[in-house]
């Protein structure tokens, strides 16, 4: 039990601190090709959809996010906001991406290729429903300019470097030297070793670089404060709890005596507009324990807390999504189960 909790923590803390570079990444990336994507929504109806899919593929909150806001200006319809959260599996998608890369690629790509589906037939079957969002003034706050890039104002930034950035840095550089000495992921030099040694040198390069208030706003109140610790709470309370039940239930053996009853169950979870409890699907996967259709049928009513902003404008709207999302998700998911996967 003692080894098996052990295994939990390190787990977890890996998981935590590859989640944490690739959400500075992802942080950095935004803000850099800021109104790309909101260009591309103001488009024709087809470039709607396809731009609120990808938005809503990104892993993490900030594509879903710009999703509802640009409903909520009456830029895109409904059924953008359906195939954008069908599309996103919240900030489980680090989670995917660190432990079985290659599916949840490919995971993605499928849910994007469904929210493009659904999308418009939402937008066509529900046509009375689908209203608008009720309030088209809603002020949010537009990012101001941000040269991610300073130039010189780099070596400026290190003469004197704010607290956040030598606590960021000092935490990166600890974070690079656990995974090259083996502590942190594979103990021989792989492609994933490799790989968390990449993101671990990016994050260090956006930490280095960036302006102290992209790392204040950004990376410190957002990714560090907001997200890191929910992530490692979450990982590890999954990781110890089901080491702990794996002791006592053979949990493979109850997955495949009650198929369906687990399918509805994942589905149901779904409903949850939060990142964390659907965690528990994510590690059964990734040992073996619960078919692909389960975590499929979880991911595609989820969508982490993406869908928190619609909730405080309209229940009804977001009432909307989730019933259609666990619809969809109930059917590929029967779908995919029957097909025996």
């Amino acid at each position: 039990m003692a080894t098996a909790l052990w295994e939990a923590g390190t787990q977890a803390a890996m998981i935590t601190a590859f989640v944490a570079m690739m959400m500075i990444t992802v942080e950095y990336l935004s803000v850099l090709s800021r109104g790309a994507f909101q260009n591309a929504l103001m488009g024709a109806r087809w470039l709607q959809y396809l731009a609120a899919v990808l938005l809503g593929a990104i892993p993490g909150c900030l594509g879903p996010f710009t999703v509802v806001a640009l409903y909520a200006h009456r830029v895109v319809p409904i059924g953008a906001v359906v195939g954008a959260m069908i599309a996103t599996s919240g900030d489980e998608s680090f989670v995917m991406f660190s432990l079985f890369p290659g599916t949840a690629l490919l995971l993605t790509l499928g849910l994007a290729g469904l929210g493009l589906v659904v999308a418009p037939l939402v937008d066509l079957l529900l046509r009375d429903l689908s209203v608008r969002a009720p309030c088209p003034e809603l002020v949010i706050h537009e990012e101001e300019a941000c040269r991610c890039f300073p130039g010189r104002a780099v070596l400026s930034q290190w003469r004197r470097p704010s607290p956040v950035r030598g606590v960021l840095t000092a935490i990166i550089v600890i974070y690079l030297a656990a995974v090259v000495a083996g502590l942190l992921g594979p103990p021989e030099w792989n492609w994933v070793r490799v790989t968390l040694s990449l993101v671990g040198l990016f994050g260090g390069f956006v930490v280095a670089t960036v302006p102290d208030h992209f790392l204040a706003d950004h990376l410190w109140k957002h990714v560090a404060v907001k997200h890191v610790p929910r992530v490692f709470s979450w990982t590890l309370g999954v990781l110890v709890g089901v080491a702990i039940l794996s002791q006592f239930v053979d949990l493979v053996s109850v997955v495949r005596a009650n198929p369906w009853s687990v399918l509805g169950l994942a589905a149901l979870l779904g409903l949850i507009p939060e990142s964390g409890p659907h965690l528990i699907f994510v590690t059964l996967f990734s040992q073996g324990a619960v078919p692909f259709s389960i975590l499929a049928t979880n991911s595609i009513v989820q969508d982490g807390h993406g869908m928190l902003p619609l909730l405080a404008e309209s229940r009804r709207d977001f009432l909307l999504v989730k019933v259609v999302n666990l619809v969809v998700g109930l059917a590929v998911g029967a779908l995919v189960l029957g097909g025996g996967f």
